[in-house]
C-alpha cells in the first residue's frame, strides 16, 4: 500500500497541470488515511493548486470589474504622455464599382473624399460609439483612401494621435470601420457584393505598455 501512495506522489507531481496536481494530492491524501487512519494535515490540496496557479503571469481585462461587471478604467494616477496608433482595413469593390469610383461616376458624388471626412469625424465620435472609451482630446487624425488596382480595393489607412493618459488604438480603428462603411454606402446602390475586411491596429506608440507594431 505504501509503495502505491509514493507511485501516485510521483505521478502527480510530474504533471505540469496545477489542476492534475490538486487532484492528485487529494487522492494520495485519501491513501494516507486508509494506510494511517487519518488524512495529512500539513497538505491542502486547494491552496497547493491556487499558489501553482498564482506563479503563472495573470492577463486581466481592465474593463471587467472583480465582480465581472463591466467599468470604465480610471486613468486618474497614470502620467500624460505623447500617444500615437495607425489602423488599417480594406474594401472590396469589385471590378464595376471600382471603375465607376476611379471615373468619379458614383450617383453619390466623390467617394473617397466623403468616406475620408467620415473617418475623421469617426475618430473624434469614437467615445460615443464605444461604450467604455474615454472622451480624449485628438491632436492628429489623418485617413487615407487609395484605389488598388490589383484586387479592385479601397485600402484605408487611419492615423490617431493624443498627449494624454490612454491610447488612441481604438480612435485610429474606428476611423478606418466609419471610412470603411461609408464607402459601402457611397458604393452599394451598384453592388451589394462588396465587403469590408482587414480592420486591424497596425501600430502604436507611447503609454505604459510602450510602443508595439504588427509583425509581417
Amino acid at each position: 500500500m505504501l509503495l502505491r501512495v509514493l507511485n501516485l506522489s510521483r505521478r502527480g507531481f510530474c504533471s505540469p497541470s496545477g489542476h492534475d496536481i490538486a487532484s492528485a494530492i487529494a487522492e494520495l491524501n485519501k491513501e494516507m488515511e486508509s494506510v494511517f487512519g487519518e488524512s495529512s494535515s500539513t497538505i491542502h490540496s486547494s491552496s497547493i493548486g491556487n499558489d501553482i496557479m498564482d506563479e503563472a503571469p495573470q492577463l486581466g481585462l481592465t474593463h471587467v470589474g472583480s465582480k465581472g461587471e463591466a467599468q470604465m478604467v480610471d486613468v486618474t494616477p497614470k502620467e500624460s504622455t505623447k500617444r500615437a496608433a495607425t489602423a488599417s482595413c480594406k474594401v472590396i469593390l469589385g471590378k464595376k464599382v471600382f471603375d465607376l469610383v476611379s471615373a468619379n461616376q458614383m450617383a453619390k458624388g466623390d467617394v473617397l473624399s466623403v468616406a475620408k471626412i467620415a473617418g475623421i469625424n469617426g475618430a473624434k465620435q469614437t467615445s460615443s460609439l464605444i461604450p467604455l472609451c474615454h472622451n480624449i482630446i485628438l491632436t492628429h487624425v489623418h485617413v487615407d483612401l487609395k484605389l488598388n488596382p490589383n484586387d479592385f480595393s479601397v485600402d484605408i489607412v487611419g492615423e490617431a494621435a493624443s498627449a494624454g493618459k490612454t491610447g488612441v488604438e481604438m480612435e485610429a480603428l474606428t476611423a478606418v470601420s466609419v471610412a470603411g462603411l461609408t464607402v459601402y454606402d457611397m458604393c452599394k446602390a451598384a453592388s451589394k457584393d462588396i465587403q469590408i475586411t482587414g480592420i486591424q491596429l497596425e501600430r502604436k506608440t507611447g503609454g505604459k505598455s510602450g510602443d508595439w507594431s504588427r509583425k509581417e
